[in-house]
């Protein structure tokens, strides 16, 4: 870290989200107003300079000499996580490892790795990896008129209920296996504004040749699948369980493999409008 101190630093921000102070850092500082898409949703900047978390971001681009560019890095304190001619993939870097720490850090919320959206004043949470399909299954619940909670990270307050995390969707492509960044300000979907309790719990991964055919669980095996996908889950066992058992008390919980999304999300909610209308007889 004493290394990285001494290349000289011209500007920097800090801010503080769910609790953390987090500081960037740059030699360039024209780079810092681009940084804000890259924050947290709920980022606020920070009054005090003493931050728990800081980020280097060297900014490269044209040599001394022609025809040479120097790569873009960023630190996360003394680790690299990105480094690149192009500033946009570090940039992402940044704002993965951003994400990640705050999930793992977070004082009084609980990270889940899961797509969530907003139906009938309850949150459908879909946990899984990345590249098991969570955003597809997201954007096909908007699509259906659902509210955007996340595609990434599900946010528990102690009693179990989930919180917004809007940050901007990301697709990828699966002809060549990128992805893109969609906003969701240029969606026109409806975003999420305030904690919901959790309703279902879709446990699912894509096969190409799969057919939606779910079955229901227990919220015992609801809870432990969310588990497997909490960022503290094994620091701090007994709170995560804790909150996890308060969030699905009152949850439904279907497993299966799903083909395509919109499929799956028009079956989903029929199954939903169906039991909320015997719910009410």
């Amino acid at each position: 870290m004493e290394r990285l101190d001494r290349l000289g630093w011209a500007a920097g921000i800090a801010f503080e989200s769910y609790g953390l102070r987090i500081g960037v850092r740059t030699n360039t500082p024209d780079i810092l107003p681009q940084l804000g898409p890259y924050f947290p949703p709920d980022w606020t900047p920070a009054t005090d300079l003493e931050v728990d978390w800081l980020y280097s971001l060297k900014v490269g681009g044209e040599g001394t000499r022609p025809g040479v560019r120097r790569f873009h890095l960023a630190y996360s304190d003394a680790a690299l996580i990105g480094r690149s001619r192009d500033i946009e993939p570090v940039f992402h870097a940044l704002e993965a490892d951003i994400q990640a720490v705050i999930a793992n850090l977070a004082r009084e919320r609980l990270f889940i790795h899961a797509g969530v959206v907003g139906w009938e004043n309850q949150a459908i949470l879909i946990p899984g990896e990345s590249r098991s399909g969570k955003t597809s299954l997201v954007e096909a619940f908007l699509r259906a008129g659902a509210t955007y909670y996340s595609d990434e990270y599900a946010v528990l307050d102690p009693d179990g209920r989930v919180h917004p995390f809007p940050r901007a969707l990301g697709v990828r492509h699966r002809q060549d296996n990128g992805w893109t960044r969609q906003p969701v300000e240029g969606l026109g979907v409806s975003v999420g504004q305030t904690p919901l309790p959790v309703g279902l719990v879709l446990l699912t991964e894509y096969k190409p040749t799969a057919h939606w055919r779910p079955r229901s669980v227990t919220r015992g095996q609801a809870a432990l699948a969310l588990f497997a996908h909490t960022f503290v889950a094994h620091r701090e066992p007994t709170l995560a369980l804790g909150i996890l058992q308060r969030a699905v008390a009152a949850a439904t919980a279907l497993k299966g493999a799903r083909g395509e999304a919109d499929e799956v999300v028009g079956r989903v909610l029929a199954r939903l409008s169906t039991s909320q209308a015997q719910s009410a007889c």
